[in-house]
């Protein structure tokens, strides 16, 4: 790209940081000298795409191969689009500022369901043809993983190939075999048939798929070889597995700006809502030792000063308190400070308190989801209104006088009851702070009560269940708002439309893919910010596909229906997640991984908790 022309672009956007590349740690390569350029693509914007943890990981480790070159790319912010557009400029490498045209192979990351519109945007800038159809040749192959590609559907007709499950060793083996039918001079449609005898690599062109008169899909049938069921890719030895030493460092601040120690994958809590915690089974932790190494290279080569232990449940570690008595004697030394997200509520412990003040004295989060034990229960989240309020009276005794409340709208089986006790939780958290002897004195206590609607997810005991309409939506906000019990109160909840969009994105089928293309052409693009989504241009896309988002969004789906993503294997039967249904319109509760087994299919992998329960027995 001449360097002149985007001089003079940057010079007219808000943070030009975002796209000059040359970052501390960065890696650049001769391209001569390499037989595979990789585009690690990103569909957020730079802040967001250098907080993930995913990209660090196969970044660092496509790059520890000296014929491998991968680059980092990130969708432009609406000002820079604008520029780039305007002075018909693509999209870049950040490394090597060459267009995405020039790579072989282009991954996108699938964190969030709104971002696909955005991979078109990021497509159409880099100057590769939107459909795969419509790509001819090895070069330019797009491929995609991360946790929505546990349903790929929508996107079947944009992206070549899915990865399901983690990356780390498929994606070396698809780098492998490319690099082959490159020296071969395979077709596109041989590698694609090559690729799909790969563990974990879904091609949807393999695929027909047919419908009902309802709308309901009928059938999903492989061709060519292709497997009838796609099983996810999972690592298993963590302490084995690649980590990389350094991070690049961003000239910008970043959401997670910091050192992220992942101490597990995994989750034994089987909260019936919960995605990740299904997609990630069976739970496989590292050791100690193998965390202060990780800890200690990255600190040093990157210079931040504070570390997160990263996972979907830190406190439920097991070696968690060892682990902290290694770890604090490096962090006190060397100044360096230590955070603990995503702690359960139910083993919030005084000593946690202690050692994650210095960080984060202004505030604390806890997740009860659900206003009363009830529905708490239906969702299996385990925890009881005496925990909440321990963790928070042990949270105010150590000093803090903030707490955010995180809690969901619109879950099955909810009712007006289930919603106005989520106000009368707050409150009694409000009294419990003035009634704890070792609050701080003279100041006063602030509880945050932030509401979120419940989006229904494929591979989770409620991938069955409607999501409630915008009206219904509407009506619970409205009925909260209107209740809040104290000036301490504050009331929180996110866009309700986007959410609705999430749940019609989440579980839709591949005639989805015309909806996505309508809306991007009429304008729609980064769609998880609030400033830049368009709801109406939805409506319009859905309306001339002839399609309804009711159908995808509200509708109870039959406990038999054949789901768009049915003939994929996460490694959690269906039995499993109809059986769980039941139970949660019982009210009835299933014990995690740990107390006894569930019998949810991750056991076939024969690894992390489960190898446990087996040695146990």
């Amino acid at each position: 790209m001449p360097q002149q022309s985007l001089e003079q672009l940057l010079s007219r956007v808000q943070k030009p940081g975002r796209y000059v590349g040359g970052e501390l740690n960065s890696i650049h390569k001769d391209p001569s000298q390499v037989k595979l350029r990789f585009a690690f693509c990103f569909p957020d914007t730079y802040e967001i795409g250098m907080s993930h943890l995913g990209m660090k990981i196969l970044y660092g480790l496509l790059n520890s191969r000296p014929e491998i070159w991968c680059e980092r790319v990130f969708a432009p912010w609406t000002d820079f689009d604008q520029e780039l557009s305007q002075a018909g400029l693509p999209l870049y490498g950040l490394e090597s500022m060459d267009p995405l045209s020039e790579f072989h192979i282009l991954g996108f990351t699938l964190q969030y369901e709104l971002s696909y519109t955005t991979i078109l945007r990021m497509l159409e800038l880099g100057g590769i043809p939107l459909l795969s159809s419509e790509r001819a040749g090895l070069k330019g192959l797009v491929i995609a993983g991360g946790p929505c590609a546990c349903n790929p559907e929508p996107l079947a007709d944009f992206i070549d190939l899915f990865v399901l499950g983690e990356g780390e060793e498929v994606t070396l083996e698809l780098a492998e075999l490319y690099m082959e039918s490159l020296r071969l001079g395979d077709s596109r449609e041989a590698f694609l048939q090559k690729a799909a005898g790969l563990e974990g690599v879904y091609v949807p062109s393999l695929y027909d798929a047919a419908y009902h008169p309802d709308g309901t899909l009928a059938s999903l049938t492989p061709k060519e070889g292709a497997p009838a069921r796609v099983r996810k890719r999972i690592l298993r030895e963590l302490d084995r597995a690649y980590y990389p030493d350094r991070f690049v460092v961003p000239f910008l601040d970043t959401v997670h700006d910091r050192v992220i120690a992942e101490v597990m994958r995994g989750c034994v809590r089987g909260c019936r809502f919960c995605q990740a915690g299904f997609l990630y089974r069976p739970l496989r932790e590292k050791a100690p030792g193998t965390l202060l190494r990780d800890c200690r290279s990255l600190c040093e080569s990157t210079g931040y000063e504070e570390i997160s232990l990263s996972s979907l449940s830190t406190s439920d570690y097991s070696q968690l308190e060892p682990l902290l008595g290694r770890l604090t004697g490096y962090t006190d030394q060397n100044r360096i400070n230590l955070s603990l997200p995503s702690l359960r509520i139910d083993n919030f412990s005084r000593e946690l308190v202690e050692k994650i003040a210095a960080v984060r004295k202004s505030g604390l989060t806890f997740a009860p989801e659900a206003g009363t034990q009830r529905l708490r229960d239906v969702i299996n989240k385990g925890i009881t209104r005496e925990d909440v309020l321990d963790s928070c009276a042990k949270a105010f005794a150590g000093g803090y006088t903030s707490v955010k409340l995180y809690f969901m709208l619109g879950l099955p089986t909810e009712t007006e009851a289930d919603l106005l006790g989520i106000l009368e939780l707050a409150q009694q958290v409000v009294d419990l702070y003035y009634r704890t002897p070792e609050r701080p004195k003279g100041k006063s206590v602030s509880v945050t009560v932030s509401v979120s609607t419940f989006v229904p997810k494929p591979f989770t005991p409620f991938q069955y269940e409607p999501q409630d309409t915008l009206e219904t939506i509407d009506q619970k906000h409205r009925l909260l708002t209107a209740n809040i019990p104290s000036r301490k109160i504050t009331l929180k909840y996110h866009e309700s439309h986007a959410s609705v969009l999430e749940a019609v994105l989440a579980r839709g089928d591949r005639r989805l893919g015309r909806v996505l293309l309508t809306a991007y052409r009429k304008g729609c693009r980064l769609d998880s910010w609030e400033e830049c989504f368009r709801f109406d241009l939805w409506q319009e896309a859905f309306a001339e596909c002839g399609l309804d988002m009711a159908f995808y969004a509200s509708r109870p789906r039959p406990l038999e229906e054949l789901l768009p993503w049915s003939h994929l294997d996460y490694g959690v039967s269906e039995e499993f997640l109809r059986r769980e249904n039941r139970l949660a319109h019982r009210g009835e509760i299933t014990p995690n991984c740990r107390q006894s087994c569930a019998g949810c299919g991750a056991a076939r992998f024969g690894i992390g908790v489960c190898l446990e329960g087996r040695e146990n027995q």
